[in-house]
């Protein structure tokens, strides 16, 4: 597989006539993890989908280019904030989904080496009725992660889990997500402090690039320079409110 491209998101949009969010240049370095945080209704779900090529319901006047100048959307992998599970397949067969949407023959030593990963190897059978939330969204993980795609868009993808495990599972997808060009939108400013190359900001007047500290990701989340971030993110939250 080529290396994966840096992504540009220029231009603005608006939902039923109104400003959804203002003219703005968003840039994904490649292979790196950006961070989009802000507030609830600025548009940061409406930019993954934009960038997936799915339709948002909002009208977009700009323009999605990769660095490589290649179409962007086939190589995107997309975690939406619902699982989005099928009801009636089991947790292999809606991690096997894309696969079989293609019509490829599935990759079942990958499928099972991903499910132990994200420790749902005894639940590869059941249907998502019998999960809990937590496990629900890491089959939706687990099915990201077995598209293997060089863009990976993941809309609040940890939200659902427990503490311990959402720690487990930051670290997992930076192992299996290397190198890929990563883009986080999340409310958690812990998270993006720990997870991101790069933090971004978005308001309704656009977009902060906010600074993060230098050491690799995924940051141990008692270190200083990462609680630093985590509060200085938080306050900046605040102050866009205020």
């Amino acid at each position: 597989m080529n290396p994966a491209p840096g992504i540009r998101v220029k231009g603005c949009a608006t939902l039923k006539g109104a400003p959804l969010f203002a003219p703005l240049t968003l840039e994904l370095e490649a292979g790196q993890w950006t961070c989009l945080l802000g507030g609830s209704g600025v548009g940061k779900s409406t930019v993954l989908r934009l960038i997936s090529g799915l339709a948002t319901g909002a009208e977009f006047e700009g323009e999605i280019t990769a660095s490589d100048n290649a179409e962007v959307a086939s190589r995107v992998a997309y975690m939406a904030q619902d699982d989005l599970l099928l009801p009636w397949a089991s947790v292999s067969q809606n991690v096997l989904l894309g696969a079989r949407l293609r019509g490829d023959k599935p990759d079942t030593d990958r499928l099972r080496r991903i499910l132990d990963r994200v420790g749902l190897a005894d639940h590869a059978t059941k249907k998502p009725a019998e999960l809990s939330g937590g496990q629900r969204q890491r089959v939706a993980l687990a099915r990201t992660l077995m598209e293997d795609k060089p863009v990976i868009l993941l809309d609040e993808p940890f939200s659902a889990l427990d503490a311990q495990t959402r720690a487990a599972m930051q670290e997992l997808a930076v192992e299996l997500l290397q190198g890929k060009t990563v883009l986080v939108v999340t409310h958690d400013p812990a998270e993006a402090a720990r997870l991101g190359h790069s933090i971004i900001v978005m308001a309704p007047g656009g977009l902060t690039r906010c600074p993060h500290p230098p050491s690799p990701i995924p940051r141990p989340v008692d270190d200083l320079e990462t609680l630093e971030c985590q509060a200085a993110l938080l306050r900046h939250l605040r102050e866009g409110v205020a």
